[in-house]
């Protein structure tokens, strides 16, 4: 069963792009097939694997979403990526009219979920990357979802963000995705020389328990530069941290979707 998992969060630099980018191509040299969608008008998750300017015949997440008709079939859009078994969806900059665009068109909370739908049973795992907003772009991809996934920066405002961010998931639950779960809260940018990195860490466990993941990203100098080369960093520096961090995240993953299967 294909598993659509939103990676999400409405504030900025928490790094929602870098953990699709990395754990998908940790996933994929697992040997699963992943499907990335770039439905950030920022396009960062594009250009981080390689495909900036790039798009299919048909064209981008914009053309698919923005279509007078919901469009029922994905794979025109989709590329190959530089990853074995790891295909993309891309954005491009036209997806910031988007927002605007969608309000006039029917059932535009679900153009997103109608796109994926033809491609659920090709791919292990599809990964939406959201932009930092709580707009029609993050509630498509929040109703397409099963899952999700989110990144949070050990930092206080992180906090302060999550609470908008746990009412929206519930309203979308109550009005258009009733089985929408939370894949896990993955804690980023982890300083474990600092008090307040233990603090917001022990805190966000307290509340969501189990569905904190125990791999923890470090802050990580090449998981920074990787992107700038357009790859994953596991292709940039296998052996640095941020690396080794998001291959033991991949592992975490699926032990967790074996344990629930069972």
């Amino acid at each position: 069963m294909t598993r659509i998992v939103a990676i999400a969060n409405q504030k900025g630099g928490v790094g929602k792009t870098t953990t699709a980018i990395n754990l998908a191509a940790s996933l994929a040299l697992a040997d699963q097939r992943i499907l990335l969608v770039d439905v950030d008008p920022q396009a960062n998750l594009t250009s981080g694997v390689g495909q900036k300017g790039r798009a299919s015949a048909a064209g981008t997440i914009y053309d698919a979403l923005t279509a007078p008709d919901a469009i029922v079939d994905a794979r025109p859009y989709i590329l190959a990526t530089t990853v074995d078994r790891m295909d993309l969806i891309p954005a491009d900059r036209n997806l910031t009219g988007a927002e605007i665009e969608l309000v006039a068109l029917s059932r535009r909370e679900e153009r997103l979920r109608t796109l994926l739908g033809s491609v659920r049973g090709a791919y292990d795992y599809i990964f939406v990357d959201c932009p930092p907003s709580l707009g029609l772009l993050t509630l498509n991809a929040l109703v397409a979802a099963d899952a999700v996934l989110i990144p949070l920066h050990c930092e206080y405002f992180a906090l302060e963000g999550l609470a908008d961010l746990v009412g929206t998931l519930k309203r979308v639950r109550a009005a258009y995705n009733p089985a929408l779960d939370i894949e896990g809260v993955l804690l980023t940018m982890f300083d474990e020389r600092t008090n307040l990195g233990q603090q917001v860490a022990t805190d966000v466990r307290g509340f969501f328990k189990e569905k904190v993941f125990r791999t923890v990203i470090p802050r990580n100098v090449r998981l920074g530069e990787a992107p700038s080369h357009g790859m994953p960093v596991i292709l940039y520096d296998v052996k640095s941290r941020g690396a080794e961090a998001y291959l033991a995240l991949a592992r975490e993953v699926l032990a967790r979707s074996a344990a629930t299967a069972a």
